[in-house]
């Protein structure tokens, strides 16, 4: 969780909600499928609206809201600079064109299902965002360093994770609600 009420005074900050709207609106077409690795670049490299552990901080909180991830993020950051009204404009931008980018696929999925061609680039896509997930985890992970609980505590919940979810196929609510309060617990006592 973010340590500071309000957004870094020395970082920059969006002019208004509509230059939310339009920086998600951005991100959502560009990241069509797989936003967060988009999501890291634009806003805490170009834009610099949040310092790498507040996107990081962020991030952390929204992966345990119900929701995706993406759609936390924004609703958090345009409340971060404009209330509701920047959280408004955060979401408008994040869902709006992914929106009609859907409907109008669906209609056109609906014509050509069965095409091979179809299957094939369907089932590439499911690489490509595998892929982008973990390129974003390679990159962020250097911030880990400067995490209170430090590389050993954080790797060892990593492995729980991983040996959770994909060696016991145990359902990820269960992993969530499992290792989750354990983290709390752990990061509350490492900020005593």
């Amino acid at each position: 969780m973010p340590e500071r009420s309000g957004p870094d005074p020395a970082a920059e900050r969006p002019a208004s909600p509509g230059a939310l709207f339009v920086a998600f609106t951005r991100l959502a077409l560009q990241g069509f499928g797989g936003v967060l690795p988009v999501a890291q670049r634009e806003l805490v490299e170009r834009l610099r609206w949040l310092s790498r552990e507040d996107f990081l901080a962020l991030l952390a909180l929204g992966q345990v809201l119900p929701g995706p991830n993406i759609v936390n993020l924004a609703l958090m950051i345009g409340d971060r600079f404009f209330g509701a009204r920047g959280a408004a404009a955060a979401l408008a931008g994040i869902l709006a064109a992914p929106l009609l980018l859907v409907l109008a696929l669906a209609a056109l999925a609906q014509q050509a299902q069965g095409l091979p061609q179809v299957q094939g680039a369907l089932r590439g896509m499911g690489v490509v965002a595998a892929g982008l997930v973990a390129a974003t985890a390679w990159r962020l992970g250097g911030s880990l360093g400067r995490n209170r609980l430090g590389w050993p505590l954080c790797g060892a919940l990593l492995l729980l994770t991983v040996a959770g979810v994909a060696v016991l196929r145990w359902p990820l609510a269960a992993v969530v609600l499992g290792l989750g309060p354990l983290a709390i617990a752990l990061a509350w006592r490492a900020a005593r």
